[in-house]
């Protein structure tokens, strides 16, 4: 009588753990994870009777205007001269791009316009002022 050696070594690993091992892998990337908001400047947005939301944020970039003159895009904080050529070149990337201006309800007016001209020759046209509804 001959004896065969059985030579094949099983090479199958055991999947019967793996949805556990998916569920805290899921579980530690939820707890993990910060999804990052633009902060901007500490601000009293002014009032408004009737307001519109904007359709997408996709397109969207914050210009922060503090009551002290402060202007902040991207959490940095600009002089008025240097936000032609930051809102320039964010719009080189995208040409839908719409500007949400969120100046503090006691900002002064003469740095709100020099804003919106050096918007303007930025060729950032699409303009939205930011308000809060008004209480009833």
């Amino acid at each position: 009588m001959k004896f065969k050696k059985k030579t094949e070594i099983s090479s199958e690993i055991s999947t019967a753990s793996m949805p556990d091992i998916i569920f805290m892998l899921l579980i530690f990337f939820m707890v993990t994870t910060v999804l990052r908001t633009e902060d901007g400047l500490r601000i009293n947005l002014p009032t408004a009777q009737r307001i519109a939301q904007l359709k997408s944020k996709i397109h969207t970039s914050n210009i922060w205007i503090s009551k002290d003159g402060f202007i902040s895009i991207q959490d940095k904080i600009h002089q008025v001269e240097d936000v032609r050529w930051t809102i320039y070149e964010k719009r080189k990337v995208d040409a839908e791009l719409t500007i949400s201006l969120k100046a503090d309800k006691e900002a002064r007016m003469g740095q709100i316009v020099a804003v919106q001209n050096e918007l303007r020759k930025a060729d950032a046209l699409r303009l939205n002022y930011s308000t809060l509804m008004a209480g009833d």
